[in-house]
């Protein structure tokens, strides 16, 4: 992919899963990574794995949930690697309460799959220059009338998000979009790292379903 080589990422949920497999994969291609999330060991296994393979990478815990954590961890990034150039906004919760169940849960998974895509956004967008990526990874519960109801309103919210920041981001050069992740994760990668190149400087505001069957998550 062109164009990734020598910038800079955050990504967020990076410690395991496709937040993990998406750090590794722009390392892989010269970009110097940041990865945030809750669980200090499994960050430090990301960056472990990237220093491995020759690539640069710091780690910093946080959760999403909370703006100051956020904004330090772009901040980590502007001071470490002299820029931010790509975020990846992958870290997400999951919940199947009833709407009549006790808050809680509800509130997690509305904090974390909207305001956690807000605050990654909010803190990003202060200190992108431009050009720049902004990537999510969504799920089909957007527009699945058998998720939860925090659940599919979180989601959805997520498509909202995209579509905003698109369109008050573009004079920046900076795109937004939303990939829907399928059940074959290099399908996921290889769309990830083409929205995050040069050759995704057009796309923006969209959502994009990867394979036949895209995940509920």
């Amino acid at each position: 992919m062109k164009g990734l080589d020598g910038k800079v990422a955050l990504v967020t949920g990076g410690g395991k899963g496709l937040g993990r497999t998406l750090a590794l994969a722009l390392a892989a291609r010269g970009v110097k990574v940041v990865v945030t999330g809750r669980e200090e060991r499994a960050l430090g296994e990301t960056v472990g794995e990237i220093a491995y393979g020759g690539g640069k990478a710091r780690h910093l815990v946080g959760d999403v949930r909370d703006p100051a954590q956020l904004a330090a961890a772009v901040d980590r990034a502007v001071e470490v690697f002299g820029g931010l150039d790509i975020v990846v906004a992958n870290a997400a919760a999951s919940g199947r309460g009833a709407l009549t169940d006790d808050l809680a849960s509800a509130e997690a998974v509305l904090a974390t799959n909207a305001m956690g895509v807000y605050y990654t956004f909010h803190a990003a967008a202060r200190l992108m220059k431009g050009p720049g990526r902004l990537v999510v990874t969504s799920s089909s519960l957007a527009t699945n009338p058998a998720a939860s109801v925090a659940h599919q309103a979180s989601k959805a919210a997520m498509v909202a998000l995209v579509s905003a920041t698109a369109r008050e981001l573009a004079p920046k050069k900076i795109t937004c979009n939303a990939i829907v992740p399928g059940v074959e994760p290099d399908e996921s990668v290889d769309l990830a790292l083409f929205l995050c190149s040069s050759a995704g400087a057009s796309i923006t505001g969209q959502i994009i379903s990867v394979g036949s069957s895209a995940t509920e998550i």
